[in-house]
């Protein structure tokens, strides 16, 4: 078994990411196999401390792991592919449904509709609970999302993102008006000290973050944005735009309180992508419209 660590999991220890990944197995299960050598990074031994980097490979004893984790079902859920190929695919994905299952929920999300559309053929490098599965969106953050059809396309895919040859583009809609046409939020993330739930500039294990801003309409207490990611922390986008006292429209964990116009949380959608598709050299654009909740918005804000 193997799994590639994408840009959201660095920094997170390699005991803590196995046992959030292998459920039927508790951490100090994971640790003893870590220091059995039964697990390594990069095909070395490591210890259970080690924390982990961007495209770091685990190895894991095949045998040490079948059967281990919970079953996840293929699921009738309708999906919008917007553009795919042998070797992957671009799955706008609807507010509200999780990327992938957790401990707590193994039904309903994106791989449960993955499997039920693609069945075997998807990466599996991450697990079944990862099948396919490149890169992540916030349950309620709609839109873009590539899809890996196989381990080469996703090994392909990972290293592209970590050489920065992506272009991600997300729209937003803010609280309050911003006064600068375009500029950039160069601000380290890391995990929250007292609520591990959330993410925070300079945060524990901080890591550089930065996004870039673009105001594409100003209304009189909110502004329509363009939103170019760098870097792919955890919620940067949300926990950026929240620290320069402007958080995205809607959002309840980083936000100031609801608005008026109400939405499903945050008003935040991955509407751009531009990226070249393993085994090609032509250079892929997509761009989709607005989805429910910005339209809804900006309606209301005239």
């Amino acid at each position: 078994m193997k799994y590639i660590i994408d840009e959201d999991s660095a920094g997170i220890r390699l005991d803590l990411f196995l046992s959030e990944m292998i459920r039927d197995f508790s951490r100090s299960k994971i640790q003893k196999l870590v220091n059995e050598g039964n697990i390594s990074v990069n095909s070395k031994t490591v210890k259970p401390s080690y924390l982990l980097k961007e495209a770091d490979v685990i190895e894991i004893a095949e045998e040490d792991f079948e059967n281990s984790g919970a079953k996840i079902l293929p699921e009738d859920i309708p999906l919008e592919v917007v553009w795919e190929d042998e070797d992957m695919a671009v799955i706008n994905k609807p507010s509200g449904m999780l990327t992938h299952p957790t401990v707590n929920e193994r039904s309903g999300t994106l791989v449960n509709a993955l499997m039920y559309k693609y069945g075997e053929n998807l990466s599996d490098i991450n697990g079944e609970y990862r099948a396919g599965i490149v890169h992540r969106l916030d349950r309620n953050t709609s839109g873009l999302i590539m899809i890996a059809k196989n381990n080469q396309a996703h090994e392909y895919l990972v290293n592209e993102m970590k050489e920065k040859r992506f272009c991600k583009k997300y729209a937003a809609i803010v609280k309050g008006v911003i006064e600068k046409d375009e500029f950039e939020i160069n601000a380290p993330i890391g995990r929250h000290f007292t609520k591990p739930y959330k993410q925070a500039v300079n945060g524990k294990d901080a890591k550089e973050s930065l996004t870039k801003v673009k105001v594409l309409k100003r209304f009189k207490d909110a502004t329509l944005v363009e939103l170019t990611l760098v870097t792919g922390r955890t919620h940067q986008i949300r926990v950026h735009l929240s620290s320069i006292g402007h958080p995205v429209y809607n959002d309840t964990l980083y936000g100031f309180g609801k608005m008026k116009i109400n939405t499903d949380e945050q008003v935040l959608q991955s509407y751009k992508l531009e990226f070249t598709p393993p085994n090609s050299k032509e250079r892929i654009k997509l761009e989709i419209p607005y989805d429910e909740k910005i339209t809804k918005v900006l309606r209301a804000l005239g």
